[in-house]
Order: structure tokens, then sequence, then C-alpha cells
């Protein structure tokens, strides 16, 4: 019972901070690996993607309801996300993790050193024109975004929350809701290989899940109560968590 309470707090805060700036992942999976240690490893990711799905669904569910969103962006971007995820994980095996950590640690330092030097990024909502070029682009970073995250993972919201502001001029809370449509696309994905296949730990992953949603809910309305300054704080903040532990990861 002690476990279930810990693993649904966790659970919570993880929906609340992804719902606002992604990076949920950080939260919810050392304590889903911590807290179930007998279990096995692919039973634990199953059960973090149903638990992380669930949360995101209602994350985007509350942020459509405040925020008007281009979907000839997000529709293409999120098609190619669900489809490559798909590789992605089919590629697990073949690529190993510790030549990515470098790789997203340097990209994730190069996004915070930019965010901190640009002091309105993100700050104002001033979409583009949406054209050929822009939904071509859309694919392709839906594509390689879905391929990451079915690959490894860590710092996919971070990831499009900053190629929406940098190529689409959205503020962080347009952004964060944008993320929030691809990322949902890609958890699906995954748990159409990890349902069929019985790797979800369903006794734990529905406790969790309602916790998740709880925390999505109130995270994203924190988000679009607080606005786009509060989101930027907490992309920051969200970004050196995750360079820490990569640095961390690389270093034991």
């Amino acid at each position: 019972m002690l476990t279930l309470s810990l693993l649904c707090l966790f659970a919570f805060s993880a929906g609340l901070i992804d719902s606002a700036v992604g990076g949920g992942g950080l939260v919810q999976i050392p304590a889903i690996f911590t807290l179930l240690p007998r279990e096995l490893p692919v039973n634990l990711l199953g059960s973090n993607k149903l638990v992380s799905a669930l949360g995101t669904s209602f994350a985007a569910r509350s942020y459509l309801k405040r925020v008007r969103l281009p979907w000839a962006v997000i529709l293409p971007a999120a098609c190619a996300a669900f489809a490559m995820a798909f590789v992605g994980a089919a590629a697990v095996s073949l690529v190993p993790k510790n030549l990515l950590r470098p790789l997203v640690l340097v990209l994730m330092l190069l996004i915070g050193w930019y965010t901190l030097q640009k002091k309105d990024f993100g700050a104002l909502h001033v979409p583009r024109d949406i054209g050929t070029r822009e939904k071509a682009m859309a694919l392709l970073f839906g594509a390689g975004i879905g391929f990451y995250d079915g690959l490894f993972g860590p710092g996919t919201g971070s990831f499009l929350i900053f190629l929406f502001i940098r190529y689409y001029g959205f503020d962080f809370i347009h952004a964060s809701a944008s993320a929030k449509l691809v990322n949902l696309a890609t958890n699906i994905a995954a748990l159409v290989f990890f349902i069929p296949a019985q790797h979800v730990l369903y006794r734990y992953a529905l406790p969790m899940g309602v916790c998740n949603i709880l925390g999505a809910v109130a995270g994203s309305w924190l988000a679009i109560r607080q606005g786009t300054v509060f989101v930027r704080k907490l992309f920051l903040c969200l970004t050196g968590g995750l360079i820490l532990k990569l640095g961390y990861d690389l270093l034991v």
C-alpha cells in the first residue's frame, strides 16, 4: 500500500511538470524502477507509457479548451511522430544508449544556453504563416522526435517546445500545448506495442494514471493562469535537471 501511495505521489508530480513543460519522465521513470525493483523493465516501461498517455491526453484536452492551435502544423508532426515511434522502438536493441547520452546532453546545453541568451524567447505568440515549407518541416521534426522518443526518450517534450518556438513563432503556452499533442501520438504508438504484448502492470498503472491526470490538469491550469514567464522559468529548470541527470549518467 505504501509503495502504491508513493507511486501515485510521483505520478501526480510528473503529470504536473509534464503538462507545463514536458519532462515528467524525469520524475516518474526513476520512481517506478526504484519502487518496483522486482518487475521486468519492459513491464515498467509499458506501465509508464500508459500512465503518461492518460495524463498527456487530459493535459491536451485542458489546453484545447483555452488555446487555439495551428492544426496544419500539429497534425503532420503528430502523424510522423506516431509512425516513427515504432521505428525507434524497433531500433532500441541496435543503437547503444551510451552513444546517445552525450549527444542529447550537448543538445540540452545548447537549448538552455539559447533560451537564457534570448530573454524574449517564447515570450510573444507571433505564429508564422503556414505554407508547404512549414508543413514539410513539421513532418521532418515530427519524424525525428518520434524516432528519438521510441529509441531513448528523455527530453522529448523540451525538444518539441523549443522547436515550436524557434521555427513557428509560438510562445511557451502554445508550444507546450502543441508538444502535448505530438507527445500523445508517440505514447499511443508505444502502447500499440506494449498492451497487446501484455507489458502493462494495470494494478499500478491505473491508479497512477488517475493521479497523473490530476497532476496534468493542475499543471496545464497553472501554466495558462501564470503565463509564459512562469512556463519559461519551469522550462529552464527542467532543462537544467535533465542536463544534470544526463551528466550524472555519463559519470557513473
